[in-house]
């Protein structure tokens, strides 16, 4: 089997939570080998994310310079090109980076790429066992990859079990000098924080979401009256903002907010990637919809298949019973 690597997101010197989710996913391709990271960026913060993934992967590629100090794909994309061996598998999470940098590096690499993976069921040789959703998804799609050739493959967040095992003992190699050019022709500006609101879901220890299933901008009362009596918060997903029945400060997801409750309630919401990818560190999720196959209930760990306008108000009583 080729070596696989991952693609470590950090920010501000803190590992996102994807990056041991990834190495649990690369132990599923090959479960007889420590998989390998790679680390890039810029800055003094950058040789303690490598110290932190040392603990979980067997080589850290570490890239530095000050043209990463916010990632830019187009720079990166040619690095990875550069410095990975042939035939080499990469995984990276499924979020804007790296949707933006993981096609192209397949093309570059004359390798297979598969996105959007929420399953790894093991390999045959060089052929790997894949699953993917489609039709925003209703379907679950069960692939096989040749990987002969490499591959590159996005990894849906929160869709593995993060690896806390942290016993890999492994070093950090230094690569920078052979990363390559880092002249690009975009250049970033600048980050635009979203205004605040009148709560802040990304310190809610306990968040009650609506989505479509909520129908009435006047149902949205008995998703804040359970969220009252549970000492939670109320959020969202898209639809109910694009509907402006809730402001853009209570949206959950990769175009909303990043949130990192102890416990979420789904009330009502499919379960997009777009909508599960703003939700990191591993909640305990309750899934609330009347849609049995509705994808949400592939990652909750308590699914009621009701009707979220009939089951909320019964709950909210229970909860005040209590």
């Amino acid at each position: 089997m080729a070596q696989v690597f991952a693609y470590i997101l950090h920010k501000d010197g803190v590992v996102d939570d994807t990056a041991l989710e990834l190495a649990a996913a690369a132990k599923k391709i090959d479960a007889g080998a420590t998989p390998n990271a790679i680390v890039v960026g810029a800055g003094d913060a950058l040789d303690g994310v490598c110290n932190d993934m040392a603990a979980s992967y067997g080589e850290v590629w570490k890239v530095a310079n000050d043209a990463l100090t916010y990632p830019d794909a187009e720079i990166v994309r040619k690095l990875l090109a550069n410095i990975l061996p042939a035939d080499s598998i990469v995984l990276f999470a499924h979020e804007h980076l790296g949707m933006d940098l993981a096609p192209g590096l397949s093309v570059k690499l004359d390798a297979a790429f598969v996105p959007d993976v929420v399953d790894i069921e093991g390999a045959d040789g060089s052929t790997l066992k894949l699953v993917r959703q489609e039709f925003g998804g209703a379907v679950s799609a069960h692939v096989t990859c040749d990987a002969s050739q490499g591959a590159v493959m996005t990894i849906r967040p929160g869709v593995f079990a993060a690896d806390e095992s942290k016993s890999a003992g492994g070093q950090v190699v230094d690569k920078s000098a052979d990363a390559g050019d880092f002249a690009a022709t975009r250049k970033f500006l600048e980050i635009v924080e979203a205004e605040a609101g009148d709560v802040d879901i990304t310190k809610s220890e306990v968040l009650v979401s609506c989505g479509r299933g909520i129908e009435d901008e006047e149902n949205l009362e008995i998703a804040f009256d359970l969220a009252k009596a549970m000492g939670a918060d109320v959020s969202c997903s898209r639809p109910i903002v694009d509907a402006k029945w809730l402001p853009k400060a209570r949206q959950v997801g990769t175009s909303g907010q990043t949130v990192k409750p102890k416990v979420y309630l789904a009330c009502g919401i499919s379960g997009s990637f777009q909508h599960m990818g703003g939700i990191k560190g591993n909640p305990f999720i309750v899934a609330i919809n009347k849609n049995a196959k509705a994808p949400i209930f592939q990652v909750a760990d308590v699914g009621i298949v009701t009707d979220m306008l009939d089951f909320l108000p019964e709950l909210t009583e229970k909860i005040e019973e209590l």
